[in-house]
């Protein structure tokens, strides 16, 4: 519980001063939306795997320096190198993103927030014992704008799922309106 007081005060402390910016960085705003497609990884306890994953997401740009996105993530089927059921899960996510322009067209970014993820079963060999939970999720990647429109990203993202970890390294597309 402690860890969701500290990720909701920093949260805020980011919004707050990201309304600072948007007085002098009104470009780059407005609604977007993409998927992506990567790598989940787990490794924890008895299970030490990888599976393809897919997203979908959007979110809103309020300058070139911040924005909130949404999202959905499905990790695939993690297999377990021993006694234990396969895991697959998946996790519905909001974030506050902060962007540093490197150039016009690349940038870097950061993204921290909170997901609700499901699992189809809980993972007693880690201390997980329920099949669905709210826990943070946060992430760092770069983004290529090829036009004004289309953008392609690379990102790498940790869910936190109780005491276990599910990382993921994507390829992603991204639309602006």
């Amino acid at each position: 519980m402690k860890k969701n007081k500290i990720l909701v005060h920093t949260l805020s402390a980011v919004l707050f001063g990201a309304a600072a910016f948007g007085a002098q960085a009104q470009e780059n705003k407005g609604f977007y939306a993409g998927a992506g497609v990567g790598q989940s990884y787990v490794d924890e306890a008895t299970y030490d795997d990888e599976d393809t994953a897919f997203s979908v997401f959007g979110g809103y740009q309020f300058n070139k320096y911040f924005g909130l996105e949404a999202g959905y993530v499905d990790f695939g089927k993690l297999e377990s190198d021993g006694v234990g059921r396969d895991l697959e899960a998946n996790s519905a996510y909001l974030t506050a993103v902060g962007s540093v322009p490197f150039t016009d067209k690349f940038s870097g970014y950061a993204k921290a927030g909170f997901q609700r993820w499901d699992l189809d079963t809980p993972i007693a060999a880690t201390g997980t014992r329920d099949d669905t939970g709210t826990d943070p999720t946060y992430g760092v990647g770069v983004q290529y704008q090829f036009t004004d429109a289309f953008a392609l990203r690379g990102e790498y993202s940790r869910f936190e799922v109780e005491d276990a970890d599910l990382d993921l390294a994507q390829v992603q597309v991204r639309y602006n309106f």
